[in-house]
């Protein structure tokens, strides 16, 4: 399609293929099929925002669904020491959970969705619960606690839960319902089910590590040592046979052990520090073990050998950080895998900015809630990545540092949406590229410099406190 034969965005057919939404990076996508099929490891080295995440994504999605389940079963002879099994499928008599109602996470009540991690608090919108960050505002959906007094902590982002206790009102009856998190989907439970899965429950002595229902996907950018290896709960009553749990119970597995047959993305690589030969060896082993993390807690005793860590690793890291990588992961990634430099522009050719065009269109669609861009919009867009390409990286032609591009493309959309237009304006984007912008920049602009722009900031303080600056 040409690109003078757009009216907005809303002509663009948008690809099914995860893969082919990704622009300007034809050698990534070609790498990142065979390291979907092959199952090798990759290193995305490149600057921030040029579509590292997505291309792990995309590499996920060619991914087959899970094969293998995996238990941790009650050890009745060393009960600190439970079993591991791994299963293709899980047996008729374990898989007889009670038939429920399966709800869409858009249909449950809010604050439900917020715990079970599917909706953001910041901005509300519904993302994937493997995600502990909104995809849309960056903000934090979740956090996993686990340390003893974590739960103590006031504000912030949450531990995301699996389940989550309410109630509801049928027939005049207040009666107790739990919704639970299954894969993209929740189960609502009310007593009749529950009584049944705590019948199966005191018969089988044993816990579902993972699923056969859950994501290929796992993004572990930031993790800390229990979240990314994983941990055994606090229990304050031990083992007590009247009271306590049993070890098994309280085993949380980590990010190396949720990706087991999946992808496992960490972004800004270098940032795990020592955490990284703890990863080397959940590489090399392809399993790796749970242990306690708390030396106070009573799951410091408590240990389970041969939790699978099967995992294709994709890593990203920005250019000046790759010094940082321990020498024998990197090596261990280019054993069995590829080392790859993202593009940060790509020449102005027809085709290249009908990709652009195609990445807008994307964008609209991924965020539901603005208009299309008419050509108008389109123009100024392009006009924008060109002079960024110019300005970052020195070079003719469009950049492909997308974030601020996305970024400029909602800032436009919500001011079209706001004031109740069909499409999306040039106007509308001019006052988004001028809006849009780091603070440094508007500092600048308005002060001169980011220096100048302190020290007012400082003087204005002063002389509210009675001590002018000359």
């Amino acid at each position: 399609m040409d690109i003078s034969e757009i009216s907005s965005t809303a002509d663009v057919k948008i690809p099914t293929d995860p893969l082919a939404q990704i622009i300007g990076q034809d050698e990534a996508v070609k790498i990142g099929r065979m390291v979907g099929k092959q199952r090798r490891n990759l290193l995305l080295v490149g600057p921030p925002g040029t579509g590292k995440s997505m291309l792990a994504q995309a590499i996920a999605s060619t991914l087959e669904k899970p094969k293998e389940e995996v238990l941790v079963l009650h050890n009745p002879e060393k009960p600190e020491r439970p079993l591991v099994q791994v299963r293709a499928a899980p047996s008729k008599k374990a898989d007889k959970r009670p038939a429920c109602e399966v709800l869409d996470p858009y249909s449950v009540p809010a604050f439900v969705s917020e715990k079970l991690g599917f909706r953001c608090r910041r901005c509300a919108r519904m993302s994937s619960p493997d995600a502990s960050s909104c995809y849309f505002c960056g903000a934090d959906k979740y956090r996993r606690v686990r340390g003893p007094f974590d739960d103590l902590l006031v504000g912030g982002a949450t531990e995301r839960q699996d389940r989550v206790n309410t109630t509801r009102v049928r027939d005049g009856k207040e009666e107790l319902v739990v919704f639970e998190r299954r894969g993209e989907k929740v189960a609502l439970l009310t007593q009749k089910e529950l009584s049944k899965i705590a019948e199966l429950e005191k018969k089988a002595q044993y816990k579902v590590l993972l699923p056969l229902d859950r994501a290929v996907f796992v993004q572990a950018t930031g993790a800390s040592e229990t979240e990314l290896l994983g941990d055994v709960r606090h229990d304050p009553y031990g083992s007590h046979p009247q009271i306590g749990s049993l070890p098994y119970t309280r085993v949380v597995p980590g990010a190396v052990h949720e990706a087991h047959e999946g992808v496992l993305f960490i972004d800004e690589l270098s940032a795990l520090g020592k955490l990284q030969r703890f990863l080397l060896t959940a590489m090399q082993e392809k399993k790796y073990p749970i242990t306690g993390r708390n030396p106070t807690s009573t799951g410091s005793a408590v240990r389970v050998d041969g939790v699978p860590s099967d995992f294709i690793l994709v890593a990203a890291v920005n250019f000046n950080d790759v010094q940082n990588i321990l020498s024998p992961l990197r090596s261990r990634i280019l054993g069995n895998g590829y080392e790859l430099l993202m593009n940060a522009y790509m020449p102005d050719t027809p085709e290249n900015k009908m990709k652009l065009v195609q990445f807008f269109a994307q964008e609209i669609a991924r965020d539901g809630r603005i208009p299309h861009a008419d050509a108008g919009a389109i123009e100024e867009l392009l006009i924008f990545a060109r002079r960024k390409a110019k300005e970052v990286d020195g070079k003719s032609g469009l950049t492909l540092r997308l974030r601020m591009l996305s970024g400029a493309v909602k800032m436009a959309g919500d001011l079209a949406s706001a004031e109740g237009k069909p499409l999306i304006s040039r106007e509308d984007v001019k006052f988004a590229l001028t809006s849009a912008r780091p603070i440094e920049e508007q500092a600048g602009e308005k002060y001169g410099s980011w220096y100048r722009a302190g020290l007012a900031d400082a003087g204005m303080k002063r002389e509210g406190g009675g001590n002018e600056v000359g």
